[in-house]
């Protein structure tokens, strides 16, 4: 066989069969995988590429010769009913009896889960067919949302909703760290756009998963939910960061760990409050800014990667900091009411995480140049905030 002579050769060639498919929901399953190739290597908005992509094919395949072109049509035109002449894409005769019912489902629940700690919480959705007979099996959408990086992680549709949703049920209700809900569809659909949108615009997909391959579909089935009736939760936190700082050094966690919470102005009280301002910093940093958002995955990004690349810390502070680290997580973790399994985890966590700080600390192999450059300034014993002193290193230090 002769190679493809354009890509919508490719992909007429890759849906030769699908004529030969029982259902709607299997086409597609065929066409998300489809159009899974073009998201993928998208270079940046990937959603746009694959709108423009689905526009050309049926542009380029106005006029179908077989049943098969007239079919893989109608599938993309109920995948992208957005895409430029997809709206003018009728049932045609030469496809299948199933394919009138392309798309026509309806949302039948909405759950949310996901862990205690609020690093990830996974949404699905599960939607049936007007006619399952030609549509096919009650089936269930997922996506998974990172909060600590932002974006929508995961989607996979599940052609089984029944048992998928059984299975959630039971392993968050035998796991004292995760949490199960019904969900209110406006605010599902809000926050997997939101944060879909961030993930079509990485350089670089998340590794695994059925995010490429089944985006089309997800995004189709959940673009069916109403818009937002609620507002986001939010964690209730202090009026600001001087009050919170004020409660945690008044603590008893702050007390345990013994830090210098007196009045007296010492170094070590000094390390300190640069150690607190550099965990609240942190927070500020992630998507939300909820600065007692903390969990084993949290305590990661700080000691191991953060504070590494955005701080400069003399012998004081990074002795200080694992003592602070150890407060702050006693803190957060009680003062949110988590599970007492999700204190020791944490706990332990931190306690495992400390050695690789100060390895790295040690190291120095985190350093971002500049903060390996700002190091080497007060290792050399000039003020980074003196202007005057910095140009005279510079002169000093200038190769000839």
């Amino acid at each position: 066989m002769p190679a493809p002579r354009t890509v919508y050769d490719a992909v007429l060639h890759a849906a030769r069969d699908v004529t030969k498919l029982g259902c709607a929901l299997d086409a597609e399953m065929l066409g998300t995988a489809l159009l899974g190739s073009v998201y993928s290597v998208a270079t940046d908005d990937r959603a746009e590429a694959v709108r423009d992509f689905v526009g050309r094919f049926l542009t380029a395949t106005t006029r179908p010769a077989t049943a098969a072109t007239a079919t893989i049509r109608e599938v993309f035109a109920a995948l992208v009913p957005d895409a430029d002449g997809a709206a003018r894409v009728g049932h045609d005769k030469q496809a299948p009896s199933w394919g009138a019912q392309l798309g026509r489902v309806r949302p039948t629940g909405c759950w949310a889960y996901g862990d205690v700690y609020g690093d990830q919480t996974s949404y699905l959705v599960t939607f049936a067919y007007e006619d399952s007979s030609g549509g096919g099996p009650d089936h269930a959408v997922v996506a998974l949302v990172d909060h600590n990086i932002g974006i929508t992680k995961d989607v996979f549709v599940a052609t089984d909703a029944g048992t998928l949703l059984a299975q959630v049920r039971e392993i968050c209700a035998a796991d004292e760290l995760t949490w199960f809900r019904s969900e209110d569809p406006g605010r599902l659909r809000d926050e997997v756009a939101r944060h879909l949108q961030v993930t079509d615009e990485l350089g670089e997909l998340p590794a695994d998963g059925s995010l490429a391959t089944d985006r089309a579909l997800a995004s189709a089935r959940l673009a069916l939910l109403p818009s937002v009736t609620t507002p986001p939760l939010t964690e209730p936190i202090g009026s600001n960061d001087n009050d919170l700082i004020r409660d945690f050094l008044a603590s008893p966690e702050a007390a345990r760990f013994d830090l210098p919470t007196g009045t007296a102005a010492t170094p070590e009280a000094a390390s300190m409050d640069f150690c607190v301002s550099l965990l609240l910093d942190h927070a500020a940093s992630l998507p939300g800014s909820e600065p007692l958002r903390w969990s084993p995955a949290v305590a990661g990004l700080f000691l191991l990667d953060w504070v590494h690349r955005r701080a400069v810390l003399d012998l004081d502070d990074a002795a200080m900091l694992p003592r602070v680290v150890r407060a702050w997580s006693a803190y957060a973790t009680v003062h949110r009411g988590l599970p007492e399994a999700a204190v020791r985890e944490t706990e332990t966590a931190v306690e495992e995480l400390i050695p690789e700080f100060a390895r790295l600390y040690t190291s120095g192999e985190r350093r971002s140049p500049a903060t390996a450059a700002v190091a080497q300034l007060i290792a050399e014993g000039v003020d980074p905030s003196d202007t005057a002193a910095i140009d005279a290193w510079l002169e000093a230090n200038r190769d000839d």
